[in-house]
């Protein structure tokens, strides 16, 4: 187990790596939500989920839906990990013509399952598919990514009740809570505390963990497959920027792209 974390936990720095690059290469985009969001993405594309990167549409693959969907970076620099396509089309992240936009694009993209962006839908997307593995006695699973402010959604709980009244219990939710959003602190924002008790009363089977502890991240993916009768959420406590210390819980960096020299700096840290 220790030598598969020491695995996870490079390639998780790898894909830091990479979307700090990535970013710096298009001049705009989303650093602080990539970044916080590694751990996630890396245990799912490394452990967690039933796929076939060279066979993107094999009918039994688990799903994964970024639903917000300004974090995709993150998702595209695993999946170029994975093997999903090269390395190489990374340089390209929101270049004209390019499959890899800045929000996910369904049919763009090899292994994206839906078009996200808009707050506060991929979790409805993620409920439809859930159902339809449910008519077609498929024995995938859905995972879904949120935004602790994307939480602010109206949608967002429609959803979690709906999921919860049908019993989804092949669904789980990840809510990456790293405390802000576009234009600032949450607390100051829209107090969701207590987030986990929210989604209890939701009729949620519901666990919070440290979102950058790949262990924990590893042990709260195999509970979620065990929940029974229940849809499943992960509240994942993460630091906006994680990894880059002048990014870390600094959200000018939530939409802004790191400048050449930024990028010189973060990868020296991320070596």
């Amino acid at each position: 187990m220790q030598t598969r974390l020491r695995e996870l936990t490079d390639t998780a720095r790898q894909i830091r790596r990479d979307i700090v690059t990535m970013l710096g290469e298009s001049g705009s985009g989303h650093p602080g939500t990539s970044l916080s969001t590694v751990e996630i993405v890396t245990a799912l594309y490394f452990d967690v989920l039933h796929h076939r990167p060279k066979d993107p549409a094999w009918a039994q693959r688990d799903r994964f839906i970024m639903s917000k969907g300004h974090g995709v970076p993150a998702q595209y620099a695993a999946m170029a990990r994975a093997g999903y396509f090269s390395t190489d089309l990374l340089k390209t992240l929101r270049k004209l013509g390019s499959p890899l936009q800045g929000h996910p694009v369904y049919g763009a993209t090899p292994g994206i399952e839906a078009s996200t962006g808009s707050l506060g839908q991929g979790l409805s997307i993620g409920i439809g598919i859930a159902l339809a593995g449910r008519l077609d006695k498929a024995a995938y699973r859905t995972y879904v990514l949120l935004g602790d402010g994307e939480c602010n959604e109206g949608q967002v709980w429609e959803a979690a009740a709906f999921a919860a009244h049908h019993k989804l219990d092949t669904l789980t939710a990840i809510v990456d809570a790293n405390g802000f959003q576009l234009d600032g602190r949450i607390s100051d924002i829209l107090e969701l505390e207590p987030l986990g008790g929210k989604w209890t009363s939701f009729g949620w089977e519901v666990r919070e963990i440290d979102g950058h502890d790949l262990g924990a991240v590893l042990d709260a993916f195999t509970w979620a497959r065990g929940t029974r009768g229940k849809p499943s959420l992960i509240v994942a406590r993460t630091v906006k920027g994680k990894g880059v210390s002048f990014m870390e819980n600094n959200n000018q960096f939530h939409g802004v792209a790191p400048t050449r020299e930024e990028v010189a700096k973060a990868l020296a840290e991320l070596a």
